[in-house]
């Protein structure tokens, strides 16, 4: 698809009821049993994070969200799902959400970003496995596919340890974006 077959916008409320079964079609129902859906289960995604790739007419083509979690005390956030239609898949969608959502993630004052993925797709967008910045995701998780990026050079400096929900984020109508 070229850039002008589709458009990256926020997502709007509509859009949550078209996510769901995308994430279906993509991921199948065992998407719910991963480790990192705990970390997302019963809070809202970063509003701010939350993009959809549609094209002119509205059809939801791509899908991104970010969840707000904390490494010990230290605020970060969680990249994903991110999931294109299954019959798109390659065309690049995917690679222009993650790099329009991590410019929106720098802009807003994110600092750290975490994903589990796989390597060769996000290497290419800043990130290195997670352990070499001394993090840990509870549950069960392939060490390859951890992975982490300082949005905001040095941001993991002196921050490690066990990675939990932010659950403040519940409590939360809007989130503010997270400065300093």
């Amino acid at each position: 698809m070229d850039d002008q077959d589709y458009q990256i916008i926020a997502e709007r409320p509509d859009d949550a009821t078209r996510i769901a079964p995308l994430l279906d079609r993509t991921f199948g129902p065992e998407r719910l049993t991963k480790t990192v859906y705990r970390l997302r289960e019963m809070l809202p995604p970063v509003p701010e994070l939350a993009f959809v790739a549609v094209e002119p007419d509205g059809h939801l083509l791509g899908s991104i969200r970010y969840w707000p979690i904390l490494i010990e005390q230290t605020p970060a956030v969680l990249l994903g799902p991110l999931a294109v239609e299954p019959r798109l898949q390659g065309r690049g969608i995917g690679k222009a959400l993650v790099r329009h959502s991590l410019r929106e993630a720098r802009r807003t004052g994110h600092r750290i970003c975490v994903v589990v993925g796989e390597p060769g797709y996000y290497a290419p967008f800043g990130f290195r496995p997670a352990a070499d910045y001394g993090l840990i995701l509870p549950g069960p998780v392939d060490p390859r596919r951890f992975q982490a990026q300082e949005l905001v050079t040095g941001a993991l400096e002196g921050v490690r340890g066990l990675i939990a929900r932010d659950e403040t984020a519940a409590e939360a109508d809007e989130r503010p974006a997270r400065l300093a």
